[in-house]
């Protein structure tokens, strides 16, 4: 079936208090039980997360997504508007590359996560129909993008599909570092079980090892997902996950070399499950993705004018 990738109209993200957005999925680090899972510990095969490999199937043929803002991965060109983020620098990472699937044996290369090693990058999942998550993430961080630089932050995307393949989850993971962005979100959607539903948001663990040292962000990264969790319930109306972070909305990985080799604020989104149908339904509508960018817009801009 057709997707429909075009942009609503945007409206300028609306700031919440910080209480109200924790409050809203019961989100302190120490009152939600998160802490950090052993690797292979999670949610139903296949695993959640960007470094997970996970079922996918060809995107359906016809129209491609359309950016909701310029084309380049790089910064933006064009003039930013003066606005409450003008001096911030966001990084958003939209999980796989749609061309990852013509390129397995190099993603397949596995790359220093510090903790260990890992495969350069995945394909992703998709719903049952093959909209793929690529494509899905791709739609939404170009949403994601003209509602934060309408604020008037500076943003960079880690690709645009414009690669032959990936990139590999150190070199996402360095793209946000050497921009010494304020905040990086990777963009996601899960590929669980049917009848597992709703987001969750992932944390950085404490990790120390190899490259790896994610001391000096664990504490900001939690408070950009704490934030970002309560605007997503908010904006969208999606539960938290019923399957993963008990209900919190929140799950810390010590596992993911995103995270890992981040030395920055830093979180990933699973905006839902697409092996869900009920969640494939929100997932495909470009209305819903529209809300899904706006959730996580208000949830940055709240943490970086807190």
């Amino acid at each position: 079936m057709p997707y429909d990738d075009s942009p609503p109209p945007t409206r300028r993200a609306r700031p919440l208090s910080v209480a109200a957005a924790l409050a809203a999925v019961c989100l302190t680090a120490a009152g939600c039980g998160g802490g950090p899972e052993a690797d292979g510990a999670g949610a139903a095969s296949p695993r959640p997360g960007a470094d997970a490999a996970s079922p996918t199937a060809p995107a359906p043929a016809g129209k491609q997504p359309e950016p909701a803002g310029t084309a380049s991965p790089s910064d933006s060109a064009k003039p930013l508007p003066r606005g409450p983020l003008t001096g911030r620098t966001v990084v958003i990472d939209p999980g796989h590359n749609p061309r990852n699937r013509d390129h397995t044996r190099e993603i397949n290369e596995k790359v220093d996560i510090g903790t260990g090693r890992k495969e350069c990058d995945t394909t992703g999942t998709s719903t049952d129909d093959g909209y793929a998550e690529a494509r899905f993430t791709l739609d939404v961080s170009h949403r994601l993008r003209t509602l934060l630089e309408a604020e008037g932050a500076r943003v960079r995307l880690t690709h645009d599909g414009d690669r032959p393949f990936g990139p590999c989850i150190d070199e996402r993971a360095r793209i946000g570092n050497e921009a010494k962005a304020d905040a990086v979100v990777s963009v996601h959607a899960d590929g669980s079980a049917v009848g597992n539903r709703g987001f969750h948001v992932i944390l950085p663990a404490e990790v120390k090892g190899g490259g790896a040292d994610t001391s000096k962000i664990v504490r900001s990264s939690a408070d950009l997902g704490a934030r970002i969790a309560g605007h997503f319930v908010r904006t969208t109306g999606s539960e938290p996950s019923n399957y993963i972070g008990g209900k919190t909305g929140l799950d810390t990985r010590n596992d993911l070399g995103g995270l890992n080799l981040s030395t920055v604020p830093k979180v990933f989104v699973e905006c839902g499950n697409m092996r869900d149908p009920e969640d494939a339904a929100l997932l495909t509508s470009a209305s819903w993705r529209q809300k899904a960018a706006q959730g996580m817009a208000d949830g940055i801009s709240s943490y970086l004018k807190g």
